[in-house]
């Protein structure tokens, strides 16, 4: 695969902050016309160095203001895609990961208040026939880069 160069560097950039940005903006700002700008970003598809557009939802907007990280016991082993089927349908699960140590998995959770996280908690155990769970509850986010910009950005 071709590296990519200061150009295309500079439309990821441009992405990233807005992917609703035309191709025009896009050129606008990455000194190219919007054709040419068309051209590198649907290069960058096909490479699949952009991977999709999507949709971030600021779920402390919803009122989502309760947020925990939660390591996963299970019951014996089970695959990560067995796990990902588990958990995938619970909204208040936004990132999920298998680990090394003792836990079989990281979840990182958000919800409305501790009730609603409790019930949260209750789901992902039962779809996953968990043994135990150890949830650590975020008091305040210090860096948060999935937002760009860190916590007092």
């Amino acid at each position: 695969m071709d590296r990519l160069d200061e150009t295309d560097e500079r439309i990821l950039a441009v992405l990233a902050d807005d992917a609703r940005a035309t191709y025009a903006e896009i050129g606008e700002r990455v000194n190219l016309s919007a054709p040419a700008a068309k051209r590198r970003v649907d290069r960058m598809l096909e490479r699949g160095v952009i991977r999709g557009f999507t949709t971030v939802i600021d779920r402390s907007a919803l009122g989502w203001t309760t947020e925990a990280y939660v390591q996963v016991f299970r019951h014996g082993t089970i695959a990560p895609e067995r796990l990902r089927q588990a958990w995938i349908d619970i909204p208040e699960v936004i990132s999920a990961a298998t680990v090394t140590g003792t836990a079989d998995a990281m979840l990182h959770v958000v919800a409305r208040d501790m009730r609603h996280l409790e019930e949260a908690l209750e789901r992902i155990r039962a779809a996953a026939d968990v043994e135990r769970s150890e949830s650590i509850v975020v008091l305040t986010k210090i860096i948060d880069r999935n937002r760009g910009w860190d916590a007092q950005g």
